[in-house]
């Protein structure tokens, strides 16, 4: 087995021959742009997403074969034809120039070899597995997975004190941002909201300070004062502070409150965005909120206000004359009153309608109906908030392919 000594190289601004424009080159010269190289690509033709990285001024692409000089001035070669002569030459020219050169179809040949590589925050992992790709490209994402998930986490080291507004996704612990879940191994404080994904909370650090900032319906609320200045409080005593909420920060999420107490108080801020509800359990529940022909638009709207109350910023006759999807959120206690109101101002009484209610989760439950008889079908079917209502016609293409999963089952 022939030994390698890892090494990082610093090409910015050096230049860096690619010869091939194919599949190789189309997954190398991302992370070689990021490097801050000067990329001359030389090939005859270009792969589609190659030739959408063209706008970027350090990739220039020489239009034609392989030719002789094409290394001159470069410090590293990437070579990734289909010809075994072309691929020859360029070697031997890079060999004889004292030129790092990588080989895509013979490594035995090469001068340098690309090893497994990812990143995680400002960390670049790199493993070389003996010529054995799949090897190093498994034991790198464990690595990476471990580091992201917190289990290889360093908590005391290179930690960056403030307040993380931390978006949790729609409630599966799963579809919260690997950046996020990074974040609560390294958390000193979690200040977490009820729509946040519970079950993360069992991982924390049994050091970490945990404050509940629920507010239920009509029920028990933590005072948004009191988030904030637990927020500032902790932020101003060097730690890291993560404030979990559910979807993404900013969507109805009083994320941007918080973002401007900390501004206020000169504690650091980070905002962390994560999946919204209002599309993403849509689409787990399977409707899509646009379609190809079918709707050009979608509208979220907050139904936490009712459309009489003088409070409301929403122009619901504005809304009623749209053709497209209408996502509402925070809605199911004042539905009927909605409901109503889009129909007299033109949507029509018919049009298709979903409420799903704990979305992502295992408890998930979705009934359909028209705009007229959403809220009835809610109640009779015992579904309450938390929900996210859908109306328009992607509810109907939804159905279409429910049916066509029941008739290539039958």
């Amino acid at each position: 087995m022939t030994n390698q000594y890892l090494s990082g190289l610093v090409l910015e601004g050096r230049r860096v021959v690619v010869v091939g424009g194919g599949g190789v080159a189309q997954r190398r010269l991302p992370r070689l742009l990021e490097s801050g190289a000067r990329i001359d690509l030389v090939s005859p033709s270009i792969t589609p997403t190659i030739e959408g990285l063209l706008g970027n001024p350090a990739l220039t692409w020489i239009e034609r074969g392989y030719a002789a000089g094409d290394l001159d001035g470069a410090w590293y070669v990437v070579v990734a034809t289909d010809d075994a002569a072309v691929n020859d030459q360029v070697s031997a020219e890079a060999e004889e120039r004292r030129i790092f050169c990588v080989r895509s179809d013979d490594r035995s040949r090469a001068t340098a070899w690309t090893p497994a590589s990812g990143q995680h925050d400002n960390v670049t992992i790199g493993v070389l597995g003996g010529g054995d790709h799949r090897r190093s490209a498994a034991v790198r994402d464990a690595i990476l997975e471990g580091m992201r998930t917190g289990e290889l986490a360093a908590r005391d080291v290179d930690r960056r004190p403030g307040v993380y507004l931390v978006g949790g996704g729609p409630g599966d612990p799963d579809l919260i941002t690997v950046r996020g879940r990074r974040l609560l191994a390294e958390a000193d404080v979690v200040v977490a909201d009820r729509l946040a994904p519970q079950q993360l909370l069992d991982e924390l650090h049994p050091d970490v300070e945990l404050f509940d900032a629920a507010k239920l319906p009509r029920g028990r609320a933590a005072q948004q004062e009191e988030i904030n200045r637990i927020l500032v409080d902790r932020g101003q005593q060097g730690k890291v502070v993560v404030r979990l909420k559910g979807g993404d920060p900013y969507v109805f999420g009083r994320g941007f409150e918080e973002a401007l107490a900390c501004a206020a108080a000169g504690v650091p801020w980070t905002v962390v965005p994560g999946i919204t509800s209002s599309i993403s359990v849509p689409a787990v529940s399977g409707i899509p909120v646009t379609h190809r022909g079918v709707t050009h638009e979608f509208t979220v709207v907050s139904g936490h206000i009712p459309p009489s109350h003088p409070d409301s910023l929403v122009n619901w006759d504005a809304l009623a004359q749209l053709h497209g999807t209408l996502v509402l959120l925070m809605a199911v206690e004042n539905l009927p009153a909605i409901a109503s109101r889009l129909i007299e101002g033109g949507r029509a009484a018919e049009t298709p309608a979903a409420a799903i209610a704990d979305g992502t989760l295992p408890g998930q439950r979705m009934v359909t109906s028209d705009l007229a008889g959403i809220a009835q079908a809610m109640a009779d079917e015992g579904v309450g908030a938390p929900a996210i209502v859908v109306i328009g016609n992607v509810v109907d293409v939804a159905g279409q392919a429910r049916d066509g999963e029941r008739g290539a089952s039958a």
